[in-house]
């Protein structure tokens, strides 16, 4: 199997939905395509970054607890409308990034409504948040959004610095929804054990199924990379360290025996 290398990385785009896509990798020595395809869903699960929801302030509530006068959702469920706000942030700081939603009067108030920022990108913006029953009602609230990676719970999350009635929520970062992995066998000259591999990703829009695959790829490559970098050093360092013996043995110590040893073999048998 000597530098054998899949030759076809091809992708395909679900019609009806652009966030699902399919790729397909072929030929795969036989056993690799459980191997490779193991691999990069792991990756692609926890290892792509994501930007989510890490703390809200509504004005006029201390504690999500709690209710709003003229508002139908509580504030628990407020907030967890909220953590499905899909995000993709277009800046590099790395400091979360306040957002703002003001609206008043009856209405079902959507992802749309928050100020527009120049540093954050609302995928979904028709996701409810909440609705609005009556007309002198105003709902006024400040949104913190960052980068991060997986899921990360609220008790782990710093609280330093936060405002007074500030609520630091879950975040589910990862912009991954699902991962399937099928493995098929295909023919390769007389063999029909090599395997193709057919990888779909759904994702929830901030990137695309080809663009995850490619991070994911990307991100294994480097992981392996370190190891061949790890081993060249191993290498140079036995290399060096069996010089420095060869070095450090006495040169009339190892005359001598190369002599004895030449002697003894010239000795006539008996």
């Amino acid at each position: 199997m000597e530098n054998f290398l899949p030759t076809k990385v091809e992708s395909q785009l679900d019609p009806k939905n652009k966030n699902k896509g399919q790729i397909f990798i072929e030929p795969c020595w036989p056993g690799y395509g459980i191997t490779w395809s193991n691999a990069l869903r792991r990756v692609l699960l926890t290892s792509l970054s994501g930007a989510a929801v890490t703390a809200v302030k509504i004005k006029g509530v201390k504690y999500e607890f709690s209710t709003l006068e003229g508002v139908k959702e509580d504030i628990l469920e407020i907030i967890l409308n909220l953590k499905a706000l899909r995000l993709k942030i277009l800046t590099e700081k790395d400091e979360p990034i306040k957002l703002s939603l003001k609206v008043s009067g009856e209405k079902k108030v959507k992802a749309g409504d928050i100020e527009k920022s120049s540093d954050v990108e609302i995928v979904n913006p028709d996701l409810l948040i909440a609705t609005l029953t009556d007309k002198k009602v105003n709902l006024e609230m400040d949104i913190w959004v960052t980068n991060g990676y997986g899921w990360v719970a609220s008790e782990e999350k710093l609280r330093a610095g936060l405002e007074i009635g500030t609520i630091v929520t879950d975040s589910i970062f990862s912009p991954i929804l699902n991962v399937s992995v099928n493995v098929e066998n295909m023919r390769v000259g007389k063999r029909t054990d090599f395997d193709k591999i057919i990888l779909g990703i759904e994702t929830d829009g901030s990137i695309s199924p080809i663009q995850a695959f490619l991070k994911a790829s990307q991100l294994l490559t480097q992981q392996f990379d370190s190891l061949v970098n790890l081993g060249e050093k191993i290498d140079k360092k036995a290399v060096k360290k069996t010089v420095k013996k060869i070095v450090k043995k006495p040169v009339k110590k190892a005359v001598k025996k190369t002599v004895k040893k030449k002697t003894a073999k010239k000795k006539p048998k008996k």
